[in-house]
């Protein structure tokens, strides 16, 4: 007799065959670094100090390697399209799987609605001091941001076949350009510039635990997070329950040293002066080749290869955003609409073009008006709360999960998957209480909760009318 667990696994496979597999390892572990591994965390992390490495190896222990652990097990075990969606559902049930793709959807559209203004903001520090009123420019950042959107969503249509490219090219300049930031101080030394250069020494902190431990459960969500998302993509991938999990096995150890070689070196040339949390990477490296007579020349190409990933990062997100939707459209919980793929791309092209309409409109809305930007900061602040329900999820399903699901997780990865869900619950936590100096702390923090609870409670009004939907049409 085949059981209920089986029954879906098999359900979400027949789905599944239609779509093309173009993904191979080599594609998986670029995606994994591209995906993880952002430019403004070193910086976050320099703002410890010499006991930055104290702090990542601490995310390290308790978060990033749980995670890649219960990935790695929950997707041998249903290595499925749509990733943790599927696993939330058959590890607990549709509302759970509902919900946390819900919350990872609005994680992702938030991201791909702040890319043009992330993009806008490289090239200008690409270009110099004479660009600087490009980021200030709704205009420009509006134009920006549609063309991004357009030609982000034109190659999700032409389907991973060619986006795989995207993202490996993305890869390869991020691993270019944090290549250059590693070796940096060790041509200050060579050339007398640094004196010393000690970039794994280990110190305790010298201020207040709590800011310490705000600054940690960001690392750890914020930056050490993202080995799920790739996930999604298993039913494109040619070996998904062998590839997935390798993938993440490459790609962490390599992602954990960018992170804190990285730091390393925005400390070696920054020191105690004020840090730029939004290009630490490009600050550093002009500082770093100032006595060059080419630096400004390299420093932008630099910024231009970030910009290459921000691009190639955000096309992640439309594509993982794209499959969440045609899933949930596979189990009736959405319409069909959304379900649809391309006769030739085999793409969810309508998912795809409501994802494009969607960012695109709150993007180009941010621009205009004090009241719309204020709100879509709001709605940034919550998608790490967003993020943090999505991880609470994903570590409770092999401790508390079908029986499936908990008989074969052995205890030391329960025990990693309790670590990984206390760090998540902290960082919700921290998100709602501000690290940032505002007029109100209360105030800030009634405003996440409210926008949290209000967009859930929506994602949960969505879901009970597909679900009403799917039984009038079987009735």
């Amino acid at each position: 007799m085949i059981s209920e667990f089986d029954r879906g696994e098999r359900d979400v496979e027949q789905q599944s065959a239609a779509l093309k597999k173009p993904l191979g390892l080599r594609d998986l572990v670029l995606t994994q670094i591209l995906f993880v591994v952002g430019s403004s965390w070193v910086g976050a992390a320099a703002k410890l100090g010499q006991a930055h490495l104290f702090f990542w190896l601490l995310a390290i222990l308790l978060f990033y390697i749980p995670q890649a652990a219960v990935v790695i097990y929950l997707n041998r075990m249903m290595p499925l399209e749509g990733g943790i969606y599927q696993w939330a559902k058959l590890g607990f049930n549709e509302f759970a799987g509902f919900i946390v793709a819900w919350n990872l959807w609005l994680l992702s559209i938030t991201v791909i609605a702040m890319g043009g203004m992330f993009t806008t903001t490289n090239i200008s520090y690409a270009i110099g001091p004479g660009a600087a009123w490009l980021p200030n420019s709704k205009w420009c950042v509006s134009l920006i941001s549609a063309l991004l959107v357009g030609g982000l969503g034109w190659a999700g249509v032409r389907g991973l076949s060619l986006g795989k490219w995207v993202h490996n090219i993305g890869a390869f300049a991020m691993l270019a350009v944090y290549s250059a930031l590693i070796l940096l101080p060790l041509l200050g030394l060579a050339r007398g510039e640094l004196k010393t250069y000690q970039p794994l020494q280990l110190a305790l902190p010298a201020m207040s635990i709590f800011y310490c431990f705000n600054i940690f459960s960001k690392l750890a969500v914020g930056a050490l997070s993202g080995f799920e998302y790739v996930a999604i993509l298993a039913g494109e991938t040619r070996a998904p329950a062998r590839d997935i999990g390798r993938s993440v096995l490459i790609a962490s150890p390599v992602i954990a040293l960018m992170f804190i070689l990285g730091t390393s070196s925005v400390l070696a040339f920054i020191g105690n002066n004020p840090i730029d949390l939004i290009g630490p990477v490009p600050q550093t490296l002009r500082l770093g080749l100032q006595s060059f007579p080419i630096a400004g020349a390299v420093a932008s190409f630099g910024i231009l290869l970030m910009a290459t990933r921000t691009i190639a990062s955000t096309s992640v997100h439309v594509t993982g955003s794209s499959r969440l939707p045609m899933v949930a459209g596979w189990d009736h919980l959405l319409p069909g609409w959304f379900s649809r793929l391309h006769p030739r791309y085999k793409t969810p092209v309508n998912s795809i073009i409501f994802v494009g309409a969607t960012t695109l409109l709150i993007a180009i809305s941010s621009q205009i008006g004090a009241g719309i930007q204020e709100a879509f900061q709001l709605v940034d602040n919550a998608a790490n709360v967003f993020y943090g329900i999505v991880y609470v999820t994903l570590f409770a399903i092999p401790i508390f999960g079908t029986g499936a699901i908990r008989s074969g997780a052995p205890i030391w990865l329960r025990i990693a998957a309790i670590c990984g869900g206390a760090v998540s619950l902290s960082a919700i936590f921290f998100t709602v209480y501000p690290i940032i100096d505002v007029p109100s702390p209360l105030t800030f923090a009634v405003k996440i909760i409210a926008v949290t609870v209000i967009a859930n409670a929506i994602g949960v009004a969505i879901f009970t009318l597909g679900r009403k939907r799917r039984r009038a049409a079987v009735s």
